[in-house]
């Protein structure tokens, strides 16, 4: 269970952090519009990468570590929902940690 859960870790991180800066533009997008055509690249090229290579990938890390460690249906769609919800995922990852190695990881 380990191995998942350093999956599940892994792609928690970069899918979250992915959708802050997804955020992060959004906000700049409507305080100063000119800045946009200057990241509107770069706001594609995340936004692709988050929508459609990371967030499966992140749903597939997210239902073998709920498989391996039979969590309830109600940690399964708060993880699911964290690739949607801004900061949600750093918030879960740590909750899954404190949930499934309640002695620490050292020890599992």
């Amino acid at each position: 269970m380990l191995k998942a859960f350093n999956r599940y870790r892994i792609m928690s991180f970069i899918t979250g952090t992915t959708l802050l800066i997804l955020c992060a533009t959004f906000i700049l997008h409507k305080v100063d519009a000119t800045a946009w055509h200057h990241i509107k690249w770069f706001v594609s090229l995340v936004g692709v990468g988050h929508g459609i290579v990371l967030y499966p990938i992140y749903l597939v890390a997210s239902f073998n570590l709920a498989l391996k460690a039979k969590l309830h249906v109600g940690y399964i769609a708060l993880m699911l929902l964290s690739g949607f919800v801004p900061g949600l995922a750093f918030y879960m990852e740590s909750r899954m940690e404190k949930k499934l190695f309640p002695q620490g990881r050292t020890n599992a």
